[in-house]
């Protein structure tokens, strides 16, 4: 039971005129002792008439999974199966991070009927957003009191990372398909195959002429080549304690999720296989085998649930796990942090037996922050700003530096330029012929 506002004026309106008129102690306590009593009668009578809040059967209705960001409706469908008008509140149990509104939603739900109550949720954090009931309080005809119940009415919505990086593929496919000889640019390398034969065109490579063609053809016929398919491509992301560092508003996790969803996308076009592990001290999260379109749709739902640990990264056991996923030559995407030479000491202990067996590319986030404090000297206070972030980018060029000579590539870009950097990197070993 619940009592409302409309109660608490009614003792009020008693208590008043007892005070104002000023009768003698004795005839007031007798005056306020018989409101009282009225009233909480009254409330009884009240609640007793409200309709029972059990009596509603609620059926839920929501989509199974949205892209953070996104908005999706939540419906409740709730139906009177007693013998009186449900008068009331209706409030749904969300997550603080499902992003539903505060406010309460207000029914009136006579005898065998009906009502649809619509919430527009908008999650702002990856993972399974859960709301386990139903709240309902249902006033009585005086308003003054209220039955209240809480019915299971379970709802699950799985939140997916937005992948914003979307944006960039329509070039990057363009780009692939002028590496494919699906236009007149051609390129050649250790690295491609033999495609077939066209006409020739002004601005081809004239090494590229086929001359046994042409004098059977009685024209210039070129060679066109496409780089080799049916590579491997394993990426390993860290989701340790450095992945929880929020860079330009956004967790740095979040920024591998999407860089590997871009290189993903581009890489199963260009018919090469894509593997993913998220690793800290154990594995969070693994897709194998998946290609075309089922490869996006495993890598979200795995990445859906993960959140940054904060424990130390377990540099020593990534070998072993690209060994288990590829024994030949892979392209190895190794996205973590390259901040500090301290930070940094079991990747580059690992490097070395990578790199013998791979192309190995580390990809780091850079934050814009720290490279606009390098040029702010207004004051003193900006100075010593200024002076911790050239420390911090020399650290990071340290790191960057021995990760190179350990025979691997390095990567790096803000939150927004990181995704396409790192395609872009994969289609330039494309075009050199290193897939």
């Amino acid at each position: 039971m619940a009592v409302t506002g409309w109660f608490v004026a009614l003792l009020l309106a008693g208590i008043v005129p007892v005070v104002v008129v000023g009768v003698d102690e004795g005839r007031a306590f007798t005056v306020l002792a018989g409101w009282i009593v009225l009233s909480i009668v009254l409330l009884a009578v009240d609640v007793v008439l409200a309709g029972s809040p059990r009596s509603l059967r609620i059926t839920r209705s929501l989509a199974d999974r949205v892209r953070l960001g996104e908005t999706t409706t939540s419906e409740l469908l709730l139906v009177n199966t007693g013998r009186r008008t449900v008068r009331g509140i209706v409030r749904d149990g969300w997550q603080p991070t499902a992003g539903a509104p505060s406010e309460r939603s207000r029914v009136v739900i006579p005898p065998g009927e009906r009502r649809r109550i619509e919430q527009t949720l908008r999650p702002f954090r990856r993972g399974e957003r859960r709301s386990e009931h139903v709240t309902v309080r249902s006033v009585g005809p005086l308003h003054l009191g209220a039955r209240q119940a809480t019915i299971a009415s379970r709802g699950v919505l799985r939140v997916l990372p937005p992948f914003n990086a979307r944006k960039h593929l329509p070039s990057r496919l363009a780009r692939l398909r002028e590496l494919d000889g699906a236009t007149s640019v051609m390129v050649r390398g250790q690295g491609t195959e033999f495609d077939s034969l066209r006409e020739y065109v002004r601005g081809d490579d004239v090494r590229s002429i086929d001359w046994r063609a042409t004098a059977r053809r009685s024209e210039l016929v070129v060679r066109t080549w496409r780089p080799e398919r049916d590579r491997r491509v394993v990426v390993v992301v860290d989701t340790a304690r450095t992945s929880a560092a929020r860079i330009a508003d956004e967790v740095r996790l979040d920024t591998a999720f999407e860089a590997t969803l871009l290189l993903s996308a581009l890489a199963t076009r260009a018919d090469d296989r894509v593997d993913f592990l998220a690793v800290d001290r154990r594995v969070r999260g693994r897709v194998t085998g998946a290609t075309g379109a089922d490869l996006l749709a495993k890598l979200v739902d795995a990445m859906a649930d993960i959140d940054p640990d904060l424990i130390e990264m377990d540099w020593d056991a990534v070998p072993g796990h690209v060994r288990q996923i590829t024994s030949h030559h892979a392209f190895v995407v190794l996205l973590t942090s390259i901040e500090t030479p301290g930070s940094s000491t079991g990747l580059l202990s690992v490097l070395p037996q990578l790199t013998r067996d791979h192309t190995v590319a580390v990809v780091s986030v850079t934050d814009p922050a720290v490279l606009e404090a390098r040029a702010d000297r207004g004051d003193r206070e900006a100075v010593y700003r200024a002076a911790a972030a050239e420390r911090a980018v020399l650290d990071a060029a340290r790191v960057a530096a021995a990760v190179r000579r350990s025979g691997a590539d390095v990567v790096t870009g803000s939150p927004s330029d990181l995704p396409p950097a790192l395609a872009d990197h994969y289609l330039a070993l494309k075009a050199a012929g290193r897939l």
